[in-house]
Formats: structure tokens, C-alpha cells, sequence
């Protein structure tokens, strides 16, 4: 009898596993410089020592212009190609046994779409590490002319609120699973100290927290646009940052959310050594 295509694809990926998880761990180094770098700079930029409130994108363009940043913007596209390679395999054969089921199946195909948005990074790293895009691009304007094109097609306008409510529920459950320490499950916590994982457990959920914030304001704008008809309210992270600096002491309310998203890059730089790697 043949041998089934999943169970040669399962036989592959086996095959490619060690590969696979270091890449993965590489990527979790990626996504620490970026976050951490994110934090950084609107920190200083709440107490207007310079930096800036800006997303994914201006600070990889930051990295970008200083030393050996086409170097470290290549190991950053690299990782990042490498996480959402282990999102696919997570999503496609199941390496998390989340089932076949209703829940297991949204579950993988937020997998599945975190591995795009990744390689989406993935892309414009390299772009930048190559010279191939300007300064501009991932900024508000942008955002507001993709929300526009699909806005402008049919069902577009319900498609922009659903995509921005979905954004404020991923929100919702990042803080949740920072609340309820969820995201232990997922560390080997028996290699680490009792003080490593003492920090581990407030780097986690200060981060979640943050980044949960974050993810509803910036699903809320969405929301926003689409009842207002208006794609210019449509906001990334970057703008999410500057409306939290225009709030009633939004200099405070910017670098207690730009704190924890430094605790969120830190994180993940635990998570490269300590998170365990399924890929089968």
C-alpha cells in the first residue's frame, strides 16, 4: 500500500525538525529585538528624549539605519521566515494536537495567519536589508489606503469591522492569558531557576497585558472605520501609540504600555531557549 501524502509530508517535516525548531527559536529572537526596540523607542518618546511612537515597520527601518543593519536586519528576516514556517506546521499537520474540531480548527487557522503576518515581516526585513524599500512604507497612510481598497469592494466595509473585532478579541485573550498564566504550559519552567522563572512569569504577563492593549485599541480603530466609513481611522501599532500619547496623561499611559512591550521582547527572548518546539 502507497504511503499516504500526509504521511510523507509528516516524514519530511521530521526529517526537517531540528531545522525547523532552530529556526524557531531564531525567530523568537526576531520578534524580541523588534518588540523591544518598539518599546524602547516610545518610551523615549514619552518623556521627549527622542525615539518615536512608531510600529513593526519604522523599527526595523531604525534597525535599518544603524550599525551593521543590513547584517542584523537579514538575521531578523531569516528568523521570521523560520517562525512562520513552524506556524504552518503548527496549523497544517496539527503539531499542537489542537483536533479536528470547531475550536481546534480557528485555533490553527490563527496559526496559519500569524505565519503570513510573519512572513510579511519576513519581507519587509529583507527589503530593507537590501535597499529595495523606501522609508515609508507600513505607516498610517498605508494602512488607510489597503482598508480603503478593500473597503471599496463588495462587502468590504462589514469585512473591515469584523477583521477589527476579531483583533479586539485576539486583544481580550492575550490579557486573559497573561491574567490566568497560560502561557506556562508552554515553557519548560523545570530548567530554570527559581528566580528565572519568578521573572519569566512577570516578563510574560506584563507583555501579554501590553500587547493585549494594544491589539484592541488597534481592532477598535478598525471598528471605527468601518462605521464611520472612513479608512483614514484605521490605525497599526505605531498609531495606536500615538493615541495613547494624546490621552489625559498619555505621556504615563505610553511608557507603562511601551514598558510592557519591552517586557514582551524580553520575553521572547526567553522563549528562543525555554518554549517547548513541536513540529510532529
Amino acid at each position: 500500500m502507497s504511503v499516504s501524502v500526509n504521511q510523507q509530508a509528516r516524514g519530511a517535516i521530521r526529517v526537517a525538525s531540528p531545522w525547523i525548531e532552530w529556526l524557531a527559536r531564531l525567530g523568537f529572537v526576531a520578534k524580541g529585538v523588534v518588540y523591544a526596540l518598539i518599546g524602547v523607542l516610545a518610551v523615549q518618546y514619552a518623556f521627549g528624549q527622542g525615539g518615536e511612537a512608531t510600529g513593526t515597520t519604522g523599527a526595523l527601518e531604525t534597525i535599518a539605519g544603524g550599525p551593521f543593519g543590513q547584517i542584523i536586519l537579514g538575521l531578523i528576516a531569516l528568523g521570521l521566515v523560520g517562525y512562520s514556517i513552524w506556524q504552518f506546521v503548527r496549523a497544517g499537520m496539527d503539531a499542537d494536537n489542537k483536533g479536528s474540531d470547531a475550536v481546534g480548527l480557528i485555533k490553527r487557522m490563527g496559526y496559519f495567519c500569524n505565519g503570513i503576518i510573519h512572513l510579511g515581516l519576513a519581507g519587509i526585513a529583507a527589503g530593507l536589508a537590501i535597499g529595495a524599500m523606501s522609508g515609508s512604507s507600513g505607516g498610517n497612510s498605508t494602512i488607510a489606503e489597503w482598508t480603503a481598497s478593500l473597503m471599496s469592494q463588495p462587502f468590504g466595509r462589514w469585512l473591515v469591522g469584523i477583521g477589527g473585532a476579531i483583533v479586539i478579541g485576539v486583544g481580550v485573550y492575550r490579557i486573559y492569558k497573561g491574567y490566568s498564566m497560560e502561557f506556562q504550559k508552554k515553557l519548560n519552567l523545570s530548567q530554570m531557576s527559581d528566580a528565572e522563572r519568578k521573572w519569566t512569569i512577570r516578563l510574560g504577563r506584563a507583555g501579554l497585558a501590553a500587547q493585549g492593549i494594544v491589539f484592541a485599541m488597534i481592532g477598535s480603530f478598525f471598528v471605527q472605520a468601518a462605521v464611520q466609513y472612513d479608512p483614514n481611522e484605521a490605525r497599526g501599532l505605531g498609531g495606536a501609540l500615538q493615541s495613547l500619547a494624546q490621552q489625559p496623561y498619555g505621556p504615563w499611559l505610553l511608557a507603562i504600555v511601551a514598558l510592557g512591550l519591552v517586557a514582551h521582547g524580553v520575553y521572547n527572548f526567553i522563549l528562543s531557549q525555554y518554549r517547548r518546539i513541536e513540529t510532529t
